[in-house]
């Protein structure tokens, strides 16, 4: 075997088509197919694992990965023979394979794989005509069962197994959905189709016994054990960035043929769910290019409903950013933890998604990102390195150029135009690259962020360009001549003729000193620059070239080509020729040191073979590419070898040499770092970070004056707060203050009432004692004649009170016992309360230091993110005045059911008390009974006596009743007569008032009744614009129009240029679309404005009706305040009366008044001690008061008169404003009435 090794540590790239060729093997670590085999990819450490398909493969069809992530099934194709395998991905260096065939079936690619959930079984399906569905006991390679359908021959098939049975199979296709179940060898259809037929292009389990499947016409129908249980459609969606566009272009589209059909085959372009997948939630499925929804898992009759819209980002450094967003979605998959979700797309290229776990931060529309970066999505035609730094470039038929570094296996630079792209070379110093297009030879400088094209150069289709090795000049194949520029100076220096074929290959060597070529004609030639002519050749017609290379002294040349062989040529002959042993060489790379050759074959492999080159198969041979190998080049330290092929893959190998270690050059490589930039990139750079640095300032000098303002608001709010509390405080002590001064006034007077009650208690007593020692010497008599009775009597009442002292006692007992049980009780009720107040009031102490530490929360997160946090912060704030007036009333509460407590243990105790002194009262009341016996005969005859002077003064008391009662009746009376004045007033007050409420209402829905007109004006002010601007429009056309009839009217005298001529104009100004939109809006309009018209005539009269209405209630209204005023003045004229009559008995009193008082003053001889006012100065007093009340009176007259002008004035129609009428003075009429 050969001394030289290699191994793949990156693959850049996807294969496009596989069946569940996305998948994931752990949270982090993805598996896709690329190449002729699939890559293990970590998404945050970046590392590629490179998982080679079986020997001379022609990459993957279909892919399924097993539950327990352990197993992956491939199809594919060796030798146009397919090819089921089994990949162990757990045997470590290189998995093991077990390969799946069966005599019996035919040879036909499988389309769609999967695993049973116990990874026993694997089902496979066949590409239609013909579908074959088998099924597998895969690790005894044992076909179990199988059985054929018909299906259409251009229609996709899906196999999958049911998550918990390992017999049970769902199997869909073009017309058919169909569940398996195997038994005993057999594949048995569980269900029966109904309804008709649909093109089933994918479905997922969603439990056990559900379904859902997705159709060509974006249908999501989901199944229950084969049954239909639900169905829904899903539209075809554009991305919500085109919808504007689509909504300006339409104007223009009609004017133009063209874009007009593109258009139309856009917008009728139907849905289809080309790919579905489940999770916990529900499933993911791609309705339209380039989106992806999520629907979840209702309680409704719709059992799912759409939750999330997924797009595809756009490409920003594509020529077209649309065609990113209309990639098809061809596969989905989910992370074992649910937290990712990755698609693959027709263009080769993978995206991920983080689902989020909480329903409150998704967003309604979302975006993916890149899995890596944008990758090849064509043939790969061009690849070349440069000296100075770590870094390859590609270009591809997918019109892209691309620069990768394969040190860290990530692109740097990437720009899409509008050609493609045959060729590209770098600079040596990695600043600037060569890339032939279709049309021109671009010099293009690699900047930071972009790729600026510096010279455009004349070489149309140029499929070759290279630079020297010293960078000075470069080379470019303009079909069979081969032209040298200056690098500098963009010169022509040299144009090398001599190739009849196409050339393929060029390469200079190290110093610059030789060029070689070779075209398709087997012709090698070397170059002598100075004068333009050929040194040596070699030429062999039966074999056509593809990839030339050079050793490192410029002595060797490496070149392969159809005959398949390696050919070693030097000093114009053929010295060596190596056997391809069955292939086709592609592409050839020599290593610097000289030591190592690499070639690429048609099969997509790499081989590697030490120099000098062996005759037999004494070579390392790699499964890499799907496709040709199309270019190689190998790194100036020899450590990397770069491979590109037809599949759009790029693999980066290291290189190692015999027994482990890697190959080293004479030199470590050093790399420059470097960029170039352009000056306007750096004064919009520099001008925006000036930008930024001021908006910094900005936003700081507002984030300390919002933080300023908050502070001070909070300290504004903290004073307030202390404010209330301090206010509440000092209200709650004054209650505190003013409730125990009225206890004290309280218990005074008690004391006082117990003093008064005690003197009554003596005085009752002294003067029982004085009538007892009368009764006594009147009843001695009495007495011995009843002591005999007395004696029996006290013997009978001795044993009644010996039973009631037993049951007196019984009960004290009893109630003792009981009130001492309610005692206890309390107390322990006493007692938890006192817990619970002090469990609530540390609860309430911990709830303030929470508030106040999720205030200063609050305040550094509103310091951190202000802006977004305003509104939360005064929902917090609301909030916490909430709690706090919630903790407030609780504390008020609590210490409200303390004063209950303390006052229920108060009357406990005063109960107690009245017990006590109830049974001392007893006991008293046992020795009264003794003495009240005795004393009883006694005071007969004294309450006899008692109450016939009672008698006696009841006849004087009801008598002075009855005069009283007289009094009563009369100023009842006159209180009463007083009270329906009163009522009446206010009666017709509170009828005026909801009179006054009525014609508000009325009003205000007049005023909703024209505010409706006026946005019916609006909206007809809105329509009269739009008919100007079409009337604008239309008078453009027709102006075009004349012009163009004009220009016509020219040809007159040209009969068939006047008649091309008006059917251009016929073809430009009419079309059937517009006639028929005519017509129709004709039609449409007379209906139209005959309804219009009815409405705006039984409006008419609705307002009419109503203007009458309110016509006649406002006359009522007024004339009933009219009547109101008129009886208003009549009692007025009534008071005055009154007044004039008080005033004529006023003036007679105070005149007999003087007359006795100057009598008296006569009589009187003796001196007054004091002098009497004069009755001059009472008259004048009462003089002024009855003229302030007559004031008072006219005033309120004339206000009265000018309201009933003022009413008079104002038309009956309009409504009543705002207000009440004025308040009627009648505490002045009552004074003037008492007058």
């Amino acid at each position: 075997m050969s001394a030289v090794e290699a191994q793949p540590v990156a693959v850049l790239g996807c294969r496009p088509g596989v069946a569940g060729g996305v998948c994931f093997l752990e949270d982090q670590v993805v598996l896709h197919a690329v190449g002729a085999g699939c890559v293990q990819l970590h998404l945050k450490q970046k590392w590629h694992k490179f998982i080679p398909g079986i020997e001379k493969t022609r990459g993957m069809q279909a892919m399924a990965i097993s539950p327990d992530r352990r197993y992956l099934a491939a199809a594919e194709t060796v030798a146009d023979q397919p090819v089921l395998t089994v990949y162990d991905l757990s045997s470590v260096p290189v998995p093991r394979r077990r390969t799946l065939s069966a005599a019996e079936l035919p040879e036909r690619i499988a389309v769609s794989l999967a695993f049973s959930p116990d990874c026993q079984y694997l089902a496979a399906a066949t590409a239609p005509p013909g579908v074959h569905l088998t099924f597998w006991l895969w690790k005894k390679q044992r076909l179990m069962a199988a059985i054929c359908l018909e299906a259409p021959g251009s229609s996709v098939c899906q196999v999958s197994f049911s998550p918990q049975d390992n017999a049970q199979v769902c199997f869909t296709g073009n017309g058919f959905f169909k569940l398996f179940k195997y038994s005993e060898g057999t594949l048995k259809q569980m269900n029966l189709e109904k309804g008709m037929p649909q093109n089933y292009l994918c479905h997922t389990w969603l439990s056990k016994e559900e379904v859902i499947c997705g159709t060509d016409t974006g249908k999501l129908i989901l199944f229950e054990t084969g049954d239909l249980l639900w169905e829904t459609s899903v539209e075809y969606r554009k991305p919500h960035r085109e919808l504007e566009e689509d909504a300006t272009t339409t104007e223009y589209e009609c004017c133009s043929v063209g874009s007009s059909a593109d258009n139309g085959s856009q917008q009728h372009s139907l849905p289809q769910i080309s790919a579905i997948a489940a999770y916990s939630k529900g499933f993911a499925c791609s309705s339209s290019p380039g989106i992806v929804l999520l629907f979840e898992k209702t309680r409704e009759k719709e059992l799912y409903e759409e939750s999330q819209e997924i797009w595809l980002p756009k490409d920003q450094f594509s020529n077209d950013p649309k065609k990113s967003v209309r990639q098809n979605i061809i596969c989905i998959c989910f992370s074992p933890s649910e937290e990712t979700m990755v698609v693959n797309t027709h263009k080769n290229q993978l995206y991920v998604f983080t689902m989020l776990t909480t329903d409150f931060m998704k967003e309604k529309i979302a975006y993916f990102k890149y899995l890596t970066f944008p990758l090849h999505s064509a043939s790969i035609t061009g690849l070349d390195i440069c000296v100075w730094k770590s870094i390859l470039a590609t270009c591809s038929l997918d019109r892209s150029v691309r620069i990768w570094n394969y040190q860290t296996n990530t692109l740097e630079l990437y720009k899409e135009y509008w050609e493609e792209a045959y060729t590209v070379s770098l600079h040596p110093t990695g600043l600037f690259c060569l890339v032939g297009f279709s049309d021109k030879l671009r010099f293009i400088s690699l900047l930071y962020e972009d790729m600026h094209v510096f010279k455009e150069l004349a070489v149309i289709k140029c499929r070759q360009c290279s630079f020297s090795s010293r960078g000075h000049l470069f080379a470019a194949v303009n079909g069979n001549v081969i032209e040298i520029y200056s690098s500098i100076t963009f010169e022509n220096i040299n144009n090398l003729k001599g190739h009849s074929g196409k050339i393929r290959s060029v390469k200079w060597s190290a110093d610059d000193t030789k060029f070689i070529s070779c075209d398709t004609h087997g012709a090698v030639y070397e170059w002598n620059l100075s004068t333009g002519e050929r040194e040596t050749d070699c030429v062999l017609k039966s074999c056509r070239y593809s990839s030339i290379d050079l050793s490192s002294d410029a002595k060797v040349i490496f070149a392969v080509g159809s005959d398949q062989t390696l050919k070693e040529i030097s000093e114009s002959s053929i010295q060596h020729e190596v056997p391809a042993f069955g292939v086709v060489y592609t592409a050839v790379a020599v290593s610097h040191s000289g030591h190592m050759v690499f070639v690429g074959t048609s099969l997509g492999t790499i081989r590697a073979i030490k120099y000098p080159l062996p005759l037999t198969m004494d070579f390392n041979e790699y499964q890499a590419h799907a496709g040709p190998v199309t270019k190689m080049s190998i790194t100036n330290d020899d450590q990397f070898l770069l491979t590109a092929s037809e599949d759009g893959s790029i693999f980066i190998w290291k290189v190692y040499e015999k027994g482990g270690g890697i190959a080293k050059w004479q030199k470590e490589a050093e790399y420059a770092e470097e960029v170039l930039i352009l000056r306007s990139d750096i004064k919009e750079k520099s001008q925006a970070m000036l930008d930024l640095q001021i908006r910094v300032k900005e936003l700081q000098t507002e984030n300390y004056y919002q933080l300023s303002l908050k502070d001070m608001y909070y300290n504004e709010k903290i004073k307030e707060l202390e404010d209330n509390f301090t206010q509440e405080i000092s209200s709650l002590r004054t209650k505190h203050q003013n409730l125990q001064t009225d206890k004290e006034n309280q218990e005074r007077q008690h004391q006082l009432q117990v003093s008064e009650l005690m003197d009554k208690q003596a005085r009752e007593m002294q003067k029982l004692e004085s009538d007892s020692n009368q009764k006594l010497l009147m009843e001695n008599e009495k007495y011995q004649e009843l002591h005999e009775k007395s004696q029996k009597m006290q013997e009978e009442y001795e044993k009644q009170l010996h039973s009631l002292e037993e049951s007196k006692s019984k009960a004290v007992k009893e109630l003792t016992e009981y009130y001492e049980e309610k005692l206890n009780e309390k107390s322990v009720l006493l007692k938890e309360t006192e817990e619970d107040m002090k469990q609530q009031l540390r609860a309430h102490e911990e709830i303030k230091k929470q508030i106040y530490e999720d205030e200063d929360q609050e305040i550094m997160e509103i310091k951190i993110k202000y802006e977004r946090q305003l509104r939360q912060e005064k929902e917090s704030n609301m909030q916490l005045k909430g709690e706090i007036g919630v903790m407030n009333k609780r504390l008020n509460s609590l210490q409200k059911e303390l004063k209950e407590r303390n006052r229920c243990i108060e009357e406990m105790k005063l109960a107690q008390q009245k017990l006590q002194r109830f049974t001392k009262s007893l006991e008293d009341d046992i020795l009264s009974m003794k003495k009240e016996i005795q004393e009883r005969t006694d005071t007969i005859q004294d309450k006899e006596k008692h109450i016939y002077d009672l008698k006696k003064k009841n006849e004087e008391v009801e008598k002075c009743k009855s005069v009283l009662d007289h009094r009563i009746a009369e100023l009842k009376k006159l209180i009463e007569a007083r009270g329906n004045d009163v009522k009446i007033m206010k009666k017709q007050i509170y009828e005026t008032e909801g009179e006054l409420e009525r014609f508000h209402k009325e009003s205000t829905q007049l005023k909703l009744n024209v505010t409706q007109l006026q946005q019916k004006l609006k909206a007809t002010d809105n329509e009269m614009h739009r008919e100007r601007q079409k009337k604008q429009n239309m008078e453009a056309i027709i102006k075009r129009f004349k012009a163009d009839l004009h220009n016509c009217a020219g040809l007159i005298q040209e009969p068939k240029k006047l008649k091309n001529g008006i059917r251009e104009l016929y073809t430009k100004y009419v079309q059937e679309s517009d006639l028929e939109e005519i017509e129709t809006a004709q039609k449409d309009l007379q209906p139209e404005c005959m309804r219009q018209q009815e409405y705006l005539e039984r409006n008419l009269a609705a307002l009419k009706k109503k203007l009458v209405k309110n016509q006649e209630t406002h006359q009522g209204a007024y004339m009933h305040i009219m009547q109101e005023n008129v009886s208003l003045i009549k009692e007025i004229n009534d008071l005055r009366q009154e007044l004039k009559a008080a005033l004529t008995q006023l003036h007679h009193l105070k005149s007999t008044l003087k007359l006795t008082k100057k009598r008296e003053a006569v009589q009187d001889t003796a001196l007054p001690s004091e002098p009497l006012p004069s009755p001059a100065v009472l008259r004048l007093n009462a003089e002024k008061e009855n003229e302030k009340i007559i004031e008072m009176q006219q005033l309120e007259i004339q206000y009265l008169r000018n309201q009933i002008q003022e009413k008079g004035q104002s038309p009956a129609v309009q409504p009543l404003l705002a207000g009440n009428l004025p308040e009627l003075n009648l505490e002045g009429s009552h004074k003037t009435q008492q007058q």
